[in-house]
């Protein structure tokens, strides 16, 4: 496989509002990564965005998957296309790199990694906060044990999506395109994250509801409490009614410094009374334009996974790290029905 450049060779399939960081992304890699063809279902948005960003179209992703130089694909379907995607891809020996969420529940989103757990093809899942320098920061600090036992967390997502023009549009916000609301869209990002760096949560009591601000069937508000199993406690908030929006922050308390991450910057306050910061002069999508970031994370992550299936590892993020999130939300969505303490 590959192409005759030696370049790993990818395949796009989905070409929405949300393809553009990763065409940026892969537009950077190009020294690395080919893009053998881009499909989508509506050709002259296919064919528009393929002028855009200079990728060949391809007339069916069954025609992608047949291409012997092909080494994975890059799936930016909604969720709800994606199962028959990828055990066409599973059954072609193909390797499959999946925008978040992995599927629309739980179920299905254990069935897609089964699927490629059997046809032993590597499944990536795009969380690409993992990727930003501060994370990555935070996450060798953790790795390291710098700062002692991790004590308590602190998550809030205040973000904004406007009704006309995103709620608005067919199947926005609906259980039977998304899945859900603000947390399995949205807020997935930064729990996902949250999990990379505190490990798992055992329980949550949560409450979960649709303002006023919105005419949707799904969640656009939800607070919990938080267990996790190493004993810390923690608490989280997430909305999309938050006008004008703003960046995402996780607290994290150790027993010898806070450490907080703020959109793609880190502060550091240690209790020797050092102040550590680091981090990127960013937005983080928070606002009315939910595509307002840079690609740069896209991009780190695409050459993760890229190396990854290369050098025969797992990637970062992958569809089993992916479970803990879906399973997560699923527990948080369960507290709120149910209302009482609920294991995850």
């Amino acid at each position: 496989m590959s192409d005759e450049q030696g370049r790993f060779a990818i395949g796009v399939i989905g070409a929405g509002m949300g393809a553009k960081p990763h065409a940026l992304a892969l537009q950077s890699l190009a020294d690395t990564i080919n893009v053998l063809g881009v499909y989508r279902r509506n050709r002259a948005e296919l064919d528009s965005f393929c002028a855009t960003y200079g990728f060949p179209a391809a007339d069916s992703y069954e025609a992608l998957l047949a291409d012997p130089q092909l080494d994975a694909i890059l799936v930016l379907t909604p969720p709800n296309a994606r199962e028959e995607i990828v055990a066409a891809a599973a059954r072609a020996g193909k390797h499959v790199l999946l925008e978040k969420p992995v599927e629309r529940s739980v179920a299905a989103a254990e069935r897609i990694v089964a699927l490629c757990d059997a046809a032993d093809v590597t499944l990536g899942v795009i969380f690409q906060h993992r990727f930003r320098r501060a994370s990555r920061l935070l996450a060798d600090a953790v790795t390291e044990n710098r700062y002692g036992r991790l004590e308590a967390v602190h998550l809030v997502v205040p973000w904004w999506r406007p009704q006309q023009g995103y709620y608005d549009q067919p199947g926005r916000g609906t259980i039977a395109q998304d899945g859900g609301g603000v947390l399995i869209t949205q807020a997935i990002h930064s729990l996902d994250l949250m999990l990379s760096l505190c490990g798992k949560v055992d329980a949550v009591t949560a409450m979960a509801a649709t303002t006023r601000l919105h005419q949707m069937e799904t969640e656009d508000f939800v607070t919990a409490g938080l267990e996790f199993a190493n004993g810390a406690v923690g608490a989280m908030m997430a909305t999309t009614a938050n006008f004008p929006g703003g960046p995402e922050s996780l607290t994290l308390n150790f027993a010898e410094a806070s450490a907080t991450l703020t959109g793609g910057n880190l502060t550091i306050h240690t209790r020797s009374g050092d102040i550590i910061t680091e981090g990127e002069a960013s937005t983080g999508g928070g606002g009315a334009d939910p595509m307002a970031f840079p690609f740069d994370w896209h991009a780190a992550q695409i050459a993760d996974f890229a190396d990854a299936v290369r050098q025969g590892r797992a990637p970062v993020s992958t569809g089993h790290t992916a479970l803990h999130v879906h399973r997560l939300i699923d527990a948080l969505m369960r507290s709120s029905r149910e209302g009482r303490r609920l294991s995850v």
